[in-house]
């Protein structure tokens, strides 16, 4: 398929060195964290490789057809399960490197009886770059690693290329909505999604904290040290 995306640093040459934007995360599990991985995953779980098949079927991972957000980071998965239990008529795909939190999440699915969540474990670049270009109606990176020392910024996911190519995934008027507790990141990412050509500023700045995104536990903590919370929204034009 030709690509229409006017930014060409969407797409990765195919020799190019991978640099991975998370730490890869497996930590302990409880007895029943480690049950609900081992029933669940085969309905729920997509493991996410760097040579997925494009482009990956999304209606035939959900057994419908229906909007679809993507969650980048999703953690412990409480936000999502939330997200996804406020707004059924949505498909959410969780994508996470943390074993705990994907088994987590996991469960949280069981309980709540939620259909309309998936999720995948390994890097979310590659799962964008082997989604369909318009495909999701939204992405969602909340609270990503800020990778504070300059050396690591390379690291981040909110940069030139990977906002190119999660633009390109989304549908005219889909959302990208960012949020961290790190000031000079927050700056970083303004910067970034408004020098993006296919983007517009929904509030002209930061935005108060939509009522749609749960207040996480780390939210907290961070509100209860003294950081401030930073929400930005960007809409593909």
């Amino acid at each position: 398929m030709t690509s229409t995306d006017p930014n060409p640093a969407a797409t990765v040459p195919p020799h190019a060195p991978r640099i991975r934007t998370f730490h890869p995360r497996r930590g302990r599990m409880s007895d029943r964290q480690v049950d609900d991985l081992d029933r669940l995953w085969p309905a729920y779980g997509l493991t996410i490789t760097d040579d997925l098949a494009a482009p990956v079927d999304l209606a035939a991972l959900f057994g419908r057809r229906a909007p679809v957000v993507l969650e980048i980071g999703s953690g412990m998965g409480d936000a999502t399960a939330e997200m996804a239990i406020d707004d059924p008529n949505r498909d959410y795909l969780a994508v996470e490197v943390h074993t705990p939190g994907i088994a987590n999440l996991l469960g949280l699915l069981e309980r709540h009886d939620l259909g309309n969540v998936r999720v995948g474990r390994g890097d979310a670049l590659d799962l964008v770059r082997a989604l369909p270009e318009g495909s999701l109606d939204a992405v969602h990176v909340f609270f990503p690693d800020p990778w504070p020392k300059s050396r690591h910024h390379k690291r981040r996911i909110i940069q030139p290329a990977h906002v190119a190519l999660l633009r390109s995934r989304l549908v005219p008027g889909g959302t990208l909505h960012c949020a961290t507790d790190w000031a000079e990141y927050a700056g970083s990412m303004r910067e970034t999604l408004t020098a993006d050509p296919g983007l517009a500023d929904v509030h002209g700045g930061y935005a108060a904290r939509p009522a749609h995104r749960p207040v996480t536990k780390f939210e907290r903590r961070a509100l209860t040290a003294g950081r401030p919370v930073f929400d930005l929204i960007h809409r593909r034009a």
